[in-house]
This record gives structure tokens, sequence and C-alpha cells, in this order.
């Protein structure tokens, strides 16, 4: 696995790299990719970093998962890529942004405008056999995630963290909640939104206004 990742995040991550569990998790990683149909592409592996450089990050989204349908993950947590049919929790997603700021339902699901703003768009796991969630869970990659996420916490202040799900609020125990803002509400996959976990969390605008307190620019999150 080329850890492909941009220069912005490599002083605050090398230490990461260094480590046996990186080891094993690159040659994990490599082997699978070489043996089985694998999520997203190798060059998409850390889009989520490619796209939102350090310096940029004000808001952060943890997932779980890539998508392991063929063609619909591209590196960004809940996105997918240009002219694929949406999942779900994106459609879930994008019916609440509706909602929330009175914007049409896009066509494209695909979340790089999101990432280019500011937007970390990050899953625990960045990789997955096709057809098989979960696959690459527990090797390493949750080590690496959960410590973007500590740095993040440690080294910025007044980052909206955006907790979806049970999965995502277990991550509030790494964030520094006195200098950072934290929304949490249910994941947006139809078992939670269908009970009322999710619709009407009005998130989007919420962080725009967070943003607007702290004197940074709001996320247009219009596709």
């Amino acid at each position: 696995m080329n850890v492909d990742i941009h220069q912005s995040w490599k002083p605050y991550l090398k230490p990461e790299f260094e480590k046996p569990y990186f080891k094993d998790l690159t040659d994990f990683v490599k082997s699978e990719y070489s043996t089985y149909q694998c999520f997203p592409k190798g060059s998409q592996i850390f889009n989520a970093f490619n796209h939102c450089t350090f310096n940029d990050v004000k808001v952060v989204i943890i997932g779980q998962d890539p998508y392991h349908g063929v063609g619909q993950a591209n590196g960004l947590c809940f996105s997918v890529n240009d002219d694929i049919k949406h999942p779900p929790s994106l459609i879930n997603i994008f019916k609440e942004i509706e909602q929330d700021l009175g914007v049409s339902y896009p066509k494209n699901g695909n979340l790089m405008p999101w990432a280019d703003q500011g937007v970390l768009l990050l899953n625990a796991t960045l990789t997955v056999r096709v057809h098989q969630a979960a696959s690459h869970q527990n090797k390493g990659w949750e080590l690496f995630t959960d410590a973007v996420i500590k740095t993040i916490s440690k080294e910025k202040s007044n980052i909206v963290f955006l907790l979806w799900g049970g999965f995502a609020k277990k991550k509030k125990k790494l964030i520094d909640t006195s200098k950072h803002f934290v929304l949490e509400t249910g994941h947006p996959s139809p078992l939670s939104a269908n009970r009322g976990y999710w619709f009407g969390n009005k998130h989007f605008s919420k962080t725009n206004s967070l943003l607007e307190q702290v004197d940074l620019s709001a996320i247009e999150w219009k596709l």
C-alpha cells in the first residue's frame, strides 16, 4: 500500500506510519488488493486527506466502512463516485439537507465538494473487500483513524465533529470537548432513520451556525 497522503498531514501522522501495526496493516492491504477485488481504488484510499488538508479541516464526519459494492466507494465516507446510484444512508443525508436548508436533492452523490471546503469525511476503516462489509475491520485501520481524530483534537480548535450513530458516538472520548463542538444524532441508515433517530437533526444548519460563531466560513452543503 502506497501511503499517498497530502503533505500537510505528514508531520502529524508520520509517527503512526512508523509503528509496527501500520506495517502489518500495509502488508494486509497489499495482500488483499492483490488477491481480491477491494475498494476504494488504491489511489483513492487516502482521498479524505488529499481533498481536505490538515490546515483546512473545519468539520469531521465519521463513518465506519467504505461501501463494498462495485464502483461505489471513492475514499470519502458516505460518498459515491459520479453517476452511481445513491445508497440508502446517503439518500437520507440528502433528504435531511433538503428539509434543513431548503435546497434541492442533488443528482450526484459525490461529496468531493464538501471535502474541498474543509469537511474531513473519515471512515474508521479505509478499505473493504468486494461485497463483504466489515471485512477489513480490526486489522489496524481503526488505530490509525483514532490517531487522526486525537491529532485533530489536540492540534486544532473549534472543529465541528458530527457523530452519527452508535459507532461514531464512541469516538467522542477521543475529542477534547472543551475546545471543539460535538453534534450527535442517530445514523442515517434506514433502520435508524425510520425509527425517528435521524430526520430533524438539523446538523447542517447547526454546523454552519457554529462555524460562523468562530468566524469561519460556512459550508456550502448544496451539491
